[in-house]
């Protein structure tokens, strides 16, 4: 056995999960390279390019002889400063990472997914609005959508590998559909789902922009049980003027209005949230707004990004914040979050669980607090636990 093939190629994903389910992708496509590694990277932030310049340096000192190929939204978005990285031998354009012929592979059917407790299923990719501060469309073009057959038969591949639970990621999510004929909003999808594969028993649902939640998806967060009670809102700021400047399509009211009626319904739900810290213009009331609206809501799985200016983005060109001001602003999110969601775990305590047992020995509940699994637990099992004390965010 050669040297190439005793080692097996490496996939290093960072950022969004929509990069996840490509990586497992890309991870088939090279499985018989060799000594390859592969950074799917993210340039959603200055910190996210940061961490992708971070990780291609420890693989090169990890693997000094092997092959690195840089990928994902950086390759694009920060060419020159990437390809000028001595440690960096190629990279791979973001629209043709999952092109065989891009690897230098040969195009045929895929192979058989590895076996997930989580299948990361990408719907949709690319974005069609314009957000003052995001540059995600420089790396992803145009809002594209997967068709209701493909999707079913991705999901298949991964429920024949035994995956009890399937998440649906994409940039923009709820703009699946807007490029297929006839328009399907994404309800019809998730109805298909759930109607063709009966055995299907976790679907959970990625980041998701609340006024594009069309009727039917509202009806199946209300009354489907194997839709799990946990959505995570693109929401971005609590403050109505700086949401405009974001040039976001939804208000504060809309966002309590949408989880209003779903707490009305189905009182289990999770709220998770994205939200921006020191957007170019805020002001102390506009931060003391975006901070409220985490209790308003109860966001108790809160994604906190501090501002960063991006290349060629309307909001690079605002009048900033000094980057100290950012800082303290995003540590005083974080600190609210982490209240809410303390006070919201703590509540969970002896109240039973069913709990999808992961390979570290914890396990997720269907609202996606983390449990610590009972010694001996078999890794893709559901269980159902009730915990009886709470530690460093961990149900146990």
């Amino acid at each position: 056995m050669s040297h190439a093939e005793a080692i097996a190629p490496e996939v290093i994903s960072l950022g969004c999960r929509l990069n996840i389910a490509e990586s497992e992708q890309i991870r088939t496509l090279i499985a018989d390279e060799g000594d390859v590694v592969v950074v799917n990277s993210c340039a959603v932030t200055m910190e996210a390019v940061r961490q992708t310049r971070q990780a291609i340096r420890r693989a090169r000192r990890a693997r000094p002889d092997a092959r690195l190929l840089v990928t994902g939204c950086a390759a694009d978005i920060e060419r020159d400063q990437l390809s000028a990285m001595p440690e960096v031998d190629g990279l791979i354009p973001n629209t043709r990472k999952l092109d065989a012929r891009a690897w230098n592979v040969p195009a045929g059917p895929p192979p058989a997914p590895t076996r997930r407790t989580r299948a990361f299923i990408a719907v949709q990719n690319g974005c069609d609005h314009a957000c003052t501060f995001c540059v995600i469309p420089q790396g992803r073009g145009r809002s594209r959508s997967l068709g209701v057959a493909e999707v079913l038969r991705e999901v298949e591949r991964h429920l024949e590998q035994g995956a009890p639970e399937v998440v649906l990621t994409g940039v923009d999510v709820t703009s699946w559909g807007h490029d297929l004929p006839g328009t399907p909003p994404l309800g019809e999808l998730v109805k298909a789902l759930l109607d063709e594969f009966p055995q299907l028993q976790r679907l959970r649902m990625s980041s998701l922009d609340g006024v594009e939640i069309d009727p039917l998806l509202f009806d199946l967060f209300a009354g489907e049980p194997r839709l799990m009670p946990h959505l995570h809102l693109s929401l971005q700021h609590g403050s109505d003027l700086i949401l405009k400047r974001m040039k976001r399509r939804h208000l504060r009211r809309d966002a309590i209005d949408l989880v209003s009626r779903l707490k009305q319904v189905r009182p289990d739900i999770a709220i998770g949230a994205d939200l921006i810290a020191g957007f170019p213009t805020e002001t102390d009331t506009h931060h003391a707004e975006n901070c409220s609206i985490i209790e308003e809501l109860s966001i108790v799985h809160g994604h906190i990004f501090p501002y960063s200016p991006r290349p060629g983005t309307p909001a690079a060109r605002m009048p900033q914040l000094d980057r100290a001001t950012i800082k303290g602003r995003a540590s005083e999110l974080r600190a609210v979050v982490a209240k809410v969601r303390g006070e919201w775990l703590q509540s969970l305590v002896g109240e039973s669980q069913c709990v999808l047992i992961e390979r570290d020995g914890t396990g997720y509940a269907e609202n996606f607090a983390r449990v610590e699994a009972p010694a001996g637990s078999v890794p893709g099992t559901i269980q159902s636990i009730t915990p009886h004390v709470l530690e460093e965010g961990l149900l146990k």
